[in-house]
């Protein structure tokens, strides 16, 4: 049956969903995720296969995707490729306290998504302890075909509005650190205070 038969045989109810019966709310998730602009986020071994999902070879630019953003004012996804320390995490969390609304995050290797191989007191356990994860690239490190899937099932995502829906339910996500600048003192710090001029002598 094609789309005329329907709406002689059953009226406007016969007409299937299309781009005129269309929400608006799905016109603007299919263009949102059709033209998503990453903030890298390179941290360690993963970043060279998430640089290599935007050569020639694979061409991330099929899915609007090109623009590597430096700025996070103008990227909506961030991809944190690699281990994420624990003095990383602060500016990680800075630097997506920036992106604009809405914004989505894919953690990309295990380093990222559980800290890895690195169980120790250094490196994060786990990026969703800073910021809420949308998707998990899992390998070490993840291919380019990985970050791609993982790419593509956010796209779904998007389209479907499921994400909005689920920050929604745990407000902002992660662990919910509030970054705060902090004006250094005037004081001037001694390292060693043991020692003067004349007790060298």
């Amino acid at each position: 049956m094609g789309i005329i038969n329907d709406v002689r045989d059953d009226g406007i109810g016969g007409l299937t969903h299309n781009v005129i019966t269309g929400r608006l709310e799905d016109l603007v998730n299919w263009a949102r995720s059709r033209s998503s602009w990453p903030a890298s986020f390179g941290l360690a071994c993963c970043a060279i296969e998430m640089m290599a999902t935007g050569g020639a070879h694979y061409d991330i630019s099929r899915f609007g995707m090109e623009v590597f953003r430096a700025s996070p004012r103008q990227a909506d996804i961030m991809i944190v490729a690699g281990r994420v320390s624990q003095k990383m995490a602060p500016v990680l969390r800075q630097v997506y306290d920036q992106m604009a609304e809405p914004k989505w995050v894919i953690s990309m290797g295990v380093c990222a998504s559980s800290g890895g191989m690195f169980n120790n007191y250094a490196i994060v356990q786990g990026v969703d302890q800073i910021v809420p994860v949308d998707v998990y690239a899992p390998g070490c490190p993840p291919t380019p075909e990985t970050l791609i899937h993982a790419i593509e099932t956010l796209h779904d995502l998007i389209e479907n509005n499921e994400l909005m829906k689920r920050r929604a339910d745990s407000a902002d996500g992660g662990a919910g650190i509030h970054v705060e600048l902090i004006e250094p003192t005037a004081a001037p710090v001694l390292l060693s205070a043991t020692r003067t001029p004349e007790s060298t002598s």
